[in-house]
């Protein structure tokens, strides 16, 4: 059983409940006397609520109340500090299309539905513009800082290489369309005690906000979050929507679940922001890279900045002595954004990967060649070793697989019949993290162990992975072990995201495990048995049904002389139709540097979505607004395209599996994110390769191929 439980195919722990429907998410929590709530948009983008006709709807049968800024309930710290910047029900202000301007509570979901249709807004309108590429052009539009500048050398050193490029690339609005609708159940008790049930990457992090905003001890609130439907970065943040949802059950003294619609997915919980990037780059005729530029604007809201890390990877991923980096974000009349999988690096390596692409292409190098001769060893940005990178052992290991020798360099070279086939490559690079967390452990003389943090699980696979570890450190058995994690009622531990949620939580457990395996060798001699006595034997000869440790853990100096990275490198064969200019990708192999790999199993999948995911990104997936009205227009899963099964190859994933020797006890690595990032770059590389034409801006549709 031993072996079997560390073989790759270890399932998922919470795989049953899954596929059998018992796994149970936000939404299908029953409450005695729960309401629904549905809320009501603004068919303006910029302007004023004069006035607003609630009075159809409060006669509307089963409506138990609307909520506005007209009746808001009194949250007296709401207005003067926490919470989101743009609030529910304290302004008659509209800041984009889209935007809630009042709720109505009914009995029945159908009737709330059809209540807030018979809301009416009146409004005084206000010029507006929600087009990114005309603000970035108008020299009246706001330009902010989005992140300091960075300079090593000289400056646009690029501009006097012996070889040298300069092109921009375009990434439009991609939105974020797990299939589970984002939304809350709210339930306000006598006494301000609040139980929530929620779709958020941190319970820790709801409790907090809510506790900041209403002002009432954190012991008070419960949030539960046992299962998400998919996070990407969109449940990041307490949206305003949820704390409209606390609102109307203070205000009306019973639970209310709101779940919005899938168009206001769109406009209510963020998405991937617009970028422009220019790169530069100078290399010598030998193909060393002389010098790096990447200028990026990013997209925000009037009314809430978001920054990210679009230029990051620019600055240490590759050796040059000259880089320069500039990042501002430039607000639009649009909803603020939020971190999308692979956050600003996903942004950033599109840009730079295509241009390290068209830089070998220059030097008439292959582009493989061009990346490990300019790959470093050190990390120039902080002038610190990496604690550990294998990158040229993963270039080989995915060279070998998708046929990279077949790849000719010149594009256009690979034709069979209307089909010309082209490969790419790509890197991925995320920073790697450890927080701090808690985890209690409990030991039971019937053999198994509990484990409980409030940790989240956003589809990784988070009880898998702190079960392996607890498994491997601990002999026993995976289905004696049970990880409790998504209630801020556990010990503490951080949001999930960032790929830090395994390093992080991880290391509790080992910790927690370590200090268990102590406590029970302690009691085996106190007791006059073997210090390795099986620790079942030993709790029954002390008379304990039970032996508990609460273990708190975080990274110590091991940063102060390391640089930390998670990397992955992305091949990808494409075949493009050259009478449609149809892109259809006909091989991925994938390749993590991710230090160990705890769950095989979960970690491969991580990668499968990271790929699929970069389809979409490369070949889909476009959020479009008319410019006229400020309205998404193809805000539903007909017209906004993510990847299908027939847009998905088989994909080969494959993993270095080295310990990272200093960044936690696992020497594990995270790569969510990773699994993602540079994924878009290698199948515009690949088109580049079939057919000779640079797309520089997604997603590459037939039409951009032809043009």
């Amino acid at each position: 059983m031993e072996k079997r439980m560390l073989k790759e195919d270890t399932d998922r722990v919470d795989g049953i409940l899954k596929v059998t429907g018992k796994a149970k998410y936000f939404a299908e929590y029953e409450l005695p006397s729960l309401t629904y709530g549905v809320l009501v948009t603004s068919t303006i983008t910029k302007g004023k609520i004069t006035a607003l006709d609630t009075k159809a709807a409060e006669k509307a049968p089963g409506v138990i109340a609307v909520v506005s800024h007209l009746n808001k309930p009194s949250v007296t710290a709401y207005e003067r500090e926490g919470g989101p910047q743009m609030k529910i029900f304290y302004t008659d202000k509209i800041f984009y299309n889209g935007q809630p301007i009042a709720m109505v509570v009914a009995n029945t979901f159908e009737r709330a539905t059809y209540a807030a249709s018979l809301v009416k807004a009146t409004y005084a309108k206000e010029e507006f513009n929600t087009d990114f590429a005309k603000a970035l052009k108008d020299p009246k539009a706001k330009k902010l800082q989005g992140q300091a500048d960075y300079k090593r050398g000289i400056e646009n050193a690029y501009k006097t290489a012996e070889v040298k490029l300069e092109e921009r690339y375009f990434l439009p609005i991609e939105t974020h369309n797990p299939m589970e609708l984002h939304g809350m159940i709210a339930d306000w008790r006598p006494n301000n005690q609040l139980t929530v049930y929620a779709k958020t990457q941190g319970v820790k992090s709801t409790q907090g906000t809510i506790a900041n905003v209403f002002k009432i001890p954190l012991e008070n609130i419960q949030v539960n979050s046992e299962f998400v439907g998919g996070g990407f970065g969109m449940a990041l943040r307490t949206w305003p929507l949820e704390i409209a949802t606390v609102m109307a059950s203070k205000h009306i003294g019973k639970p209310v679940k709101v779940v919005i619609t899938r168009a206001q997915m769109f406009t209510m919980v963020g998405n991937r922001p617009a970028a422009i990037q220019t790169i530069g780059l100078g290399a010598d005729k030998d193909g060393k890279l002389t010098g790096i530029t990447h200028r990026a604007y990013g997209e925000t809201s009037t009314y809430e900045n978001f920054t990210e890390g679009v230029v990051n990877m620019a600055k240490f991923m590759y050796q040059c002595d000259n880089v320069n980096t500039s990042y501002a974000i430039v607000p639009v009349d649009l909803g603020v954004p939020i971190w999308m999988r692979g956050p600003g690096e996903a942004t950033g390596a599109f840009a730079l990967e295509s241009a390290i692409d068209e830089m070998a292409h220059a030097l008439d190098m292959d582009p493989l060649d061009f990346r490990i001769k300019n790959d470093p060893e050190t990390d120039q940005q902080k002038n610190k070793p990496f604690s550990s990178k294998n990158i040229k052992e993963a270039y080989k290991i995915g060279a070998e697989k998708i046929g990279w020798s077949n790849r000719k360099n010149k594009p256009g070279s690979l034709v069979e019949g209307q089909w010309q086939t082209g490969y790419g490559v790509s890197v991925g690079v995320f920073n790697a993290n450890r927080g701090k967390a808690s985890v209690k452990g409990i030991l039971k003389a019937d053999g198994s162990l509990l484990l409980q943090s409030a940790t989240s699980d956003i589809g990784p696979g988070t009880g898998t992975g702190m079960t392996l570890i607890a498994h491997k450190l601990m002999k026993i058995p995976v289905d004696k072990i049970t990880f409790e994690l998504g209630d801020s009622s556990l010990p503490p531990a951080p949001s999930q995201g960032g790929s830090a949620t395994l390093s992080t939580v991880g290391s509790a457990v080992n910790d927690v495990c370590e200090a268990l395996k102590s406590t029970i060798s302690e009691l085996a001699i106190h007791s006059g048995m073997d210090p390795a006595a099986n620790f079942v034997e030993v709790l029954k000869k002390n008379n304990l049904p039970a032996v508990e440790a609460t273990k708190e853990s975080q990274g110590g100096k091991e940063r102060d002389n390391y640089s930390m990275y998670s990397f992955s490198i992305h091949f990808v064969q494409v075949k493009v139709h050259a009478l449609t200019g149809v892109v259809k990708v006909s091989k991925i192999v994938s390749v993590g540097d991710s230090g160990t790999i705890v769950s095989p199993k979960t970690a491969r999948s991580q990668m499968l979505g990271g790929a699929v995911g970069g389809i979409g990104m490369a070949l889909t997936e476009e959020a479009v607004i008319d410019h006229r009205y400020g309205r998404y227009i193809n805000n539903n899963f007909a017209d906004y395209h993510v990847p299908v099964n027939a847009d998905v190859p088989e994909i080969d994933v494959n993993f270095i599996n080295k310990p990272d020797p200093y960044i936690n006890p696992m020497g594990a690595k995270g790569m969510g994110e990773i699994a993602l990032i540079g994924f878009s770059a290698a199948v515009a590389n690949a088109v580049f390769n079939a057919t000779g034409k640079r797309i520089r801006t997604l997603p590459i549709t037939p039409d951009k191929v032809l043009a």
